[in-house]
């Protein structure tokens, strides 16, 4: 069902649970997946001994891609004609990732109402790991 202009209103959320206990095998099936194999995402002795960082940690990618999943489910496919984002924080495994959209506005453009989402997404502590924004058409 698609999403209506006249059900939003502004400061609406919607929140989704993108994974809980990030895996391993979940980072390195994306570096598959994406082609980029950064030691930094996929060779923990690389990463621990040389780079000094405690872990292996998720491509930003990897995290905008399930922020764009959320996004997706919450307004339907092919409306989303924008989407940005800033990472603010590493993802890691275990971590555990929630995204919310907040509606800023709605506006009329070329006849199609747009809807304006502030976009962000945390770790089980609170912590922002990505921060941005997007637009999807809504019906009126």
């Amino acid at each position: 069902m698609a999403l209506k202009a006249a059900d939003l209103n502004v400061g609406d959320t919607y929140t989704e649970c993108l994974v809980e206990d990030l895996k391993r095998t979940q980072i390195v099936q994306y570096a598959g997946a994406s082609g980029d194999y950064n030691p930094l995402h996929t060779d923990e002795i690389f990463t621990v001994q040389v780079a000094k960082y405690p872990s292996v940690f998720a491509h930003g990618m990897l995290t905008m891609g399930m922020t764009g999943r959320m996004l997706t489910n919450y307004v339907g496919d092919g409306r989303l004609t924008k989407y940005g984002v800033r990472f603010t924080s590493q993802v890691w495994p275990g971590d555990d990732l929630s995204a919310t959209a907040t509606l800023e506005n709605l506006e009329e453009v070329d006849g199609e109402t747009l809807a304006n989402f502030e976009v962000v997404t945390t770790n089980q502590d609170g912590t922002v790991v990505l921060k941005g924004y997007a637009q999807a058409r809504v019906d009126a």
